[in-house]
């Protein structure tokens, strides 16, 4: 089970907690920093390979959350073209296409072997969707999307995996695509979320800046830095707020603590 609220205020964070996080400031020294810079795609790519599509559930919840996905179209049978920026193997992307037969989607992933699980799946449609790898830092979307063309862009648990430094580059980009007076719709970890509170003592790379065993890494919001970041790039903002939820494992008797930002930022 579990229970969630929404709202501007950071999750508190319990004694316990507070003093854990305040020991941990050893960061990973530069070398290794820029390494994982370096390296960041094939990391992706080997977690696909051990993972294959099976990591990730569907997210059937997105329509749920995001009620633009369905409330974006302003009379029936509009057709609607939305990018999956950042799409894994199409865990949100398929569901999506199921639900909504008037949806042509662009999806992009920078792994490759990501990209190739999309083209195999059985769903996979070119007449209704068009997949292409892309580094969303460096690679420009008007190679493969018309400019000012898109309804809608989601950006749900990607922006994380990415280096804060470059996190702008990959909003300008998106920018160039998005129809004025659309939107971006925004899912990702927040500050002090139950992942954030497991890294162990040497996997800091920064400010709520985190890498995984595996070399994925993972950055977590607090809404005050992710406004800004959109607002610079020259996004109105609409909604962004905190989720906390809390995930009862009833089996362990375990409360676990998520947090997470949910946004809408509008190209005016």
């Amino acid at each position: 089970g579990a229970f969630q609220k929404k709202g501007h205020s950071a999750r508190i964070l319990s004694p316990e907690e507070a003093e854990r996080l305040a020991k941990d400031q050893v960061l990973v020294s530069e070398f290794k920093q820029l390494k994982l810079e370096k390296e960041a795609q094939k990391n992706w790519d080997l977690f696909y390979k051990r993972n294959s599509t099976n990591f990730f559930k569907d997210r059937h919840w997105t329509t749920r959350e995001f009620q633009e996905l369905k409330a974006c179209g302003e009379f029936a049978d509009q057709k609607l073209t939305i990018l999956e920026a950042g799409c894994g193997v199409g865990n949100c992307l398929f569901p999506l296409l199921e639900e909504d037969l008037n949806i042509f989607a662009y999806a992009c992933d920078f792994s490759p072997r990501a990209v190739e699980y999309v083209k195999r799946n059985a769903l996979y449609n070119t007449e209704r969707c068009k997949v292409f790898q892309c580094d969303l830092t460096k690679d420009d979307l008007l190679e493969n999307i018309p400019a000012d063309s898109v309804d809608v862009v989601t950006l749900i648990f990607v922006l994380s995996a990415i280096h804060p430094d470059k996190m702008h580059l990959v909003l300008k980009n998106i920018y160039k695509v998005l129809k004025p007076g659309k939107c971006v719709l925004f899912r990702d970890y927040g500050l002090y979320d139950h992942a954030m509170l497991r890294f162990k003592s040497g996997s800091k790379l920064g400010e709520n800046f985190y890498v995984r065993q595996d070399g994925t890494r993972s950055y977590f919001f607090t809404e005050e830095f992710l406004s800004e970041l959109f607002k610079a790039e020259g996004y109105k903002q609409v909604v962004n707020e905190y989720v906390q939820r809390e995930t009862v494992n009833r089996k362990e008797d375990l409360r676990v603590p998520r947090v997470f930002l949910q946004s809408k930022f509008q190209k005016p």
